[in-house]
């Protein structure tokens, strides 16, 4: 059910504790600085000025992105054409910014709210929040999104569950937020992450799930919940993914690379035609589709002495 935002001290409190929890759970032991980014070779980087943190990206229209501060919750714009971003939307205090989508037709941007269990959604036109959703009760980590013409699907890396935000014909987000009970391998809690990116394919009949921990792609029922394994090898640290048509970009945080696979025809198995790499990826998690170009978000998860943080553009072929 939609709910109200409250920028009390309580709720700021909450945010705090749920801000230090997160650290604990995604932030690993230290890893080596990459050193500051390159802008030499062919990869362009854009940096978010003043951010403080990174997560996750949306294509808007055109050339036009939209990019999170995690912990923050602020929002940046940007142009990939132009290679330029500046902050968008200051949000209210007490919020996360984790993966996000765009619906163009509508002009709404959909966010994943991370600890909160909350999900928001902003007009990308007037900056304005048009709806606060709590889609579960804790525990819950609210990762990543995926848009469809009738609304967007949340997934949730604590439980094996997704969320379904509807959008009437007048582009308005609905009051009631549907929960899907997930069976099969994808619901499988293993490990502090285990749902994370999210795709709608075919239509919007069919959603694919990245799973952290098992490191593996799976197809969900949007109907029924159930879930299938894509078969293949394992991608580990496997996190925000991107897809369009049989092809498949999978971002891999923590070692540095973006795998490119093939999805057979019937999403029974997948195949890694190349891995994408650039010296300029600081532990990337999530990515945009720009033509031939692939925007992909330095989170810098463990960088020691990281102040500053960016997009990386990169061919997707």
């Amino acid at each position: 059910m939609r709910c109200k935002n409250v920028d009390s001290g309580t709720a700021i409190r909450r945010a705090a504790v749920g801000l230090i929890a997160l650290a604990a759970l995604i932030i690993p032991a230290p890893v080596a600085s990459a050193g500051p980014p390159s802008t030499k070779g062919d990869d362009k980087v854009i940096e978010l000025p003043g951010a403080s943190s990174a997560e996750g990206i949306a294509e808007g229209e055109g050339t036009t992105f939209f990019a999170g501060d995690l912990f923050k919750g602020d929002i940046f714009r940007g142009d990939t054409r132009r290679g330029t971003a500046r902050l968008f939307i200051d949000v209210p205090d007490g919020r996360m910014a984790v993966g996000m989508k765009v619906d163009v037709e509508n002009g709404l941007l959909f966010v994943a709210g991370g600890t909160s269990g909350k999900a928001y959604v902003y007009d990308t036109d007037s900056r304005k929040t048009v709806a606060t959703y709590q889609l579960t009760p804790d525990p819950a980590f609210i990762n990543d999104v995926a848009v469809t013409p009738r609304g967007a699907w949340f997934t949730n890396s604590m439980k094996g569950e997704l969320y379904f935000v509807p959008v009437d014909r007048r582009g308005k987000p609905g009051d009631e937020v549907r929960t899907l009970t997930l069976t099969g391998p994808a619901a499988e809690t293993p490990a502090d992450f285990n749902l994370n990116g999210i795709a709608a394919v075919r239509g919007n009949r069919t959603l694919i799930v990245a799973h952290t921990a098992n490191e593996a792609l799976y197809t969900v029922d949007p109907g029924s919940g159930i879930s299938s394994e894509i078969t293949g090898i394992k991608l580990p640290n496997v996190d925000g993914i991107v897809v369009r048509g049989n092809t498949l970009w999978a971002v891999q945080n923590m070692i540095n690379q973006v795998s490119r696979v093939r999805l057979d025809s019937r999403l029974d198995s997948f195949e890694v035609k190349d891995v994408i790499t650039s010296p300029d990826f600081q532990v990337p998690t999530t990515a945009a589709l720009f033509g031939d170009t692939l925007a992909v978000v330095n989170a810098k998860f463990g960088v020691q002495g990281a102040s500053k943080y960016e997009v990386v553009l990169v061919d997707a072929r």
